[in-house]
């Protein structure tokens, strides 16, 4: 369920099968600024956790664990709806379902939504620290998935097969 001046925010993580510079991983790190100016002028799109702005890179120098193949794609969104739209009804949604080309299949939930006050721009320690949480916890309003969400319609109707989960 929405709150009252709050913003959405959503952390998704992933290990690349390949450094962001070699071939196999190619195609897909040449989208990521195409696929994320789609998502900046997308409607109720707030903030998202930038890199260095190099062509090509996307976010990937915020690494996790040091680690420049595991990357992470944080973003602040106002509402629910705007953030389903932008991830199943765009570009976004071809390479959702291509992700197991570019991406190991993880052995826990690589995805988490929680709830921030509106203008909070949340830290990439911090959706790690959700994302543990629901992995210890199961979802919660404190971190939570798609299923988590009555609002949320188009994840059920869209998601593609589970083969990169």
């Amino acid at each position: 369920m929405e709150r009252a001046g709050h913003h959405l925010a959503q952390l998704n993580i992933g290990r690349l099968s390949a450094p962001p510079g070699d071939l196999r991983v190619a195609e897909f790190m040449g989208a990521l600024d195409r696929v994320n100016r789609i998502g900046k002028r997308s409607p109720g799109f707030v903030w998202m956790m930038e890199g260095s702005g190099a062509p090509g890179t996307g976010n990937t120098e915020n690494c996790i664990a040091g680690d420049p193949q595991f990357v992470a794609n944080l973003t602040v969104w106002s509402d629910i709806a705007s953030l389903e739209q932008f991830v199943w009804n765009t570009v976004h949604r071809q390479f959702y379902a291509r992700r197991a080309e570019w991406f190991e299949v993880m052995g826990a939930q690589h995805f988490v939504m929680w709830w921030v006050p509106a203008g909070h721009c949340p830290t990439l320690d911090e959706g790690l620290a959700r994302l543990e949480h629901l992995r210890a916890h199961g979802a919660s309003d404190h971190a939570f998935g798609w299923d988590w969400l009555a609002e949320a319609k188009l994840w059920t109707q869209r998601q593609c097969a589970l083969a990169a989960e």
